[in-house]
């Protein structure tokens, strides 16, 4: 029996292990084990979780899932996850270990590499997007992403739904035969019954300065937004070539998850084959704001999450102490 002493609290809680470096692993496997023992701090944890599910969910956001909201001040909800150190997606699970469980559980998260040859398609015009063209929309920054408000239409698969907003990765996400592309642009979609789908579109830099219009037209707007909170309006948006290149490329497509904070299961993934193009000025305008906010690839869908391996790899999943 080990008697170790928290240094938060100075409560004193006997373990019983076989050696003090049975307990020293112990006590760095605790993070990822709380959310499957007794936690010791779950008062704590449960008056936490309110905070975390109302400003966390960047993919979610503006969703019946996590509604869009604007203070009097003008101001958007900042994002209490990151992508660096304890905020970053290895610690994503632990911020929240009931309602981001997925995160650290789940068997078909998202992002994941395309094995191009072999990928599943969607069937040549099984999915149709529509967005009209608009004066302006809100441009919100989260701290986690920057992204659109907007409104259209999707039908893939049989399934309606109706465009919630549009963000931007940097760099993207998902990988195709393991290369990664500059940025991802996730178009967000809900249908009545909740369900998500998002339509995906790979960016690539262009070595003739050309920029997809859409592209141009957002980005040339976030030098008004570089501070997270905050929100302006854009400039005319016209989706007509975007919506060409969906309509006339491959599309992969696979059940996955968010790839950010609560990691849900069951979103509809619809990515085209063919990268969209911009130009270096406003990628590197992007990647200013934004910096860094990919989430790591995951495992293939339906194999165990890669947290639940490396937790096995290092010792952690069969210690259990008993208080």
């Amino acid at each position: 029996m080990v008697t170790y002493q928290l240094p938060s609290s100075g409560e004193s809680i006997e373990y019983y292990f076989g050696s003090t470096d049975q307990l020293a692993l112990y006590l760095r496997c605790r993070f990822y084990m709380k959310s499957t023992i007794i936690m010791l701090f779950s008062r704590q944890l449960a008056a936490f979780a309110a905070i975390i599910t109302s400003t966390s969910a960047s993919c979610l956001y503006g969703t019946s899932l996590a509604p869009r909201h604007v203070s009097t001040d003008g101001q958007v909800p900042v994002s209490t996850f990151n992508y660096t150190g304890e905020g970053g997606p290895l610690h994503w699970v632990g911020l929240n270990a009931t309602t981001n469980k997925e995160c650290g559980h789940g068997s078909t998260q998202s992002p994941i590499v395309i094995n191009k040859a072999s990928f599943p398609r969607a069937p040549k015009g099984s999915v149709t997007m529509s967005i009209p063209t608009v004066p302006m929309a809100d441009f919100e920054n989260l701290g986690s992403t920057v992204e659109v408000i907007a409104s259209g239409k999707l039908k893939a698969s049989g399934k309606d739904y109706e465009l919630v907003q549009f963000h931007f990765h940097t760099p993207s996400e998902h990988r195709i035969d393991d290369e990664y592309f500059p940025m991802e642009v996730h178009f967000v979609f809900q249908a009545p019954n909740k369900s998500i789908a998002v339509v995906a579109f790979f960016v690539e830099l262009s070595p003739y300065g050309r920029c997809t219009p859409l592209l141009k037209q957002v980005l040339s707007c976030l030098h008004k937004i570089t501070t997270p909170g905050t929100i302006t309006k854009t400039r005319r948006l016209d989706f007509s070539q975007v919506l060409g290149h969906l309509h006339t490329h491959d599309i992969f497509t696979y059940n996955g998850s968010l790839t950010t904070p609560p990691c849900s299961s069951n979103v509809a993934w619809y990515l085209s084959a063919a990268p969209l193009s911009i130009d270096v000025s406003s990628f590197n305008a992007l990647k200013k704001v934004v910096k860094f906010n990919s989430r790591y690839t995951q495992n293939s869908p339906g194999l165990r999450n890669l947290m639940e391996i490396a937790a096995h790899d290092i010792g952690c999943e069969n210690m259990k102490p008993r208080f």
